[in-house]
């Protein structure tokens, strides 16, 4: 590092904070009488970026702001600092996600069309006790389904700035059926433009297929619902290849 004081001011700040923090928050942690401009904290970042760039940590721009991480070649290592066991998720579940992420706003009847099996509650109350989906309106038709998005912290957790960062089909591996599985009927939801993937593969992901979860569509008992119980961890986030330092806090939704 040249040592700029404001770059190494700001690389405390990440280290410190655990989570992403965004610039207009960066500015209120100075006195007002030395608050840098956002120009100056910009300049500060990408000097930081490339001090990173030969280090075991990295800069990196999530929908919730700036953070320090460590690259993910380095997370099976580093997740063995915290003994609880890392978060499983079954395929059912992460493809329900992947449906989700790639086709919003989609309803829960329409992931189930595709998919040939009902979604499970227990895929459903996960996913919205992680905070990884949410309810953006309801579509027009009798009934009034809830249609589901992404949230902010999905994009955090798998450590993406923006929906348009989600990798296309061709940059993934392995997942010839589930590109069947993401293409819905024309009377399904408005495709989103670009979006052809699953949820597995995105960068600084941190979510491990349960092997043993079975067949992701596997059907049991009368309501013919996924048949996984979905058990992550007490607290997933400690599984992240995002972690400096120590897991970060739950943040405000």
């Amino acid at each position: 590092m040249n040592g700029n004081p404001l770059t190494e001011v700001v690389e405390a700040i990440l280290l410190a904070a655990g989570r992403p923090v965004k610039i207009e928050q960066m500015r209120e942690l100075f006195d007002e009488h030395e608050r840098p401009s956002e120009e100056l904290l910009r300049s500060a970042l990408d000097e930081l970026g490339r001090d990173c760039a030969d280090r075991a940590v990295e800069l990196c721009e999530v929908a919730s702001g700036w953070r320090m991480q460590i690259r993910s070649r380095h997370s099976d290592v580093v997740s063995r600092l915290w003994q609880e066991r890392p978060a499983r998720y079954s395929r059912a579940l992460l493809e329900t996600l992947a449906l989700i992420a790639y086709r919003q706003p989609v309803t829960r009847g329409e992931i189930e069309a595709i998919r040939g099996v009902a979604v499970s509650s227990s895929i459903m109350r996960t996913l919205q006790e992680r905070n990884w989906i949410r309810i953006v309106g309801h579509r027009e038709v009798p009934g009034r389904p809830e249609l589901l998005g992404t949230t902010r912290e999905f994009l955090d957790y798998f450590g993406l700035k923006k929906l348009d960062d989600l990798p296309t089909l061709a940059e993934l591996r392995d997942l010839d059926d589930m590109k069947v599985q993401l293409e819905l009927p024309s009377s399904g939801a408005e495709e989103q433009d670009g979006a052809e993937a699953a949820v597995g593969s995105l960068p600084g992901s941190a979510v491990a297929i349960d092997a043993d979860a079975g067949s992701p569509d596997d059907e049991s008992g009368d309501a013919g619902e996924d048949s996984r119980e979905d058990q992550p961890g007490e607290d997933d986030s400690r599984s992240a290849p995002s972690l400096v330092a120590a897991p970060p806090q739950d943040q405000e939704r």
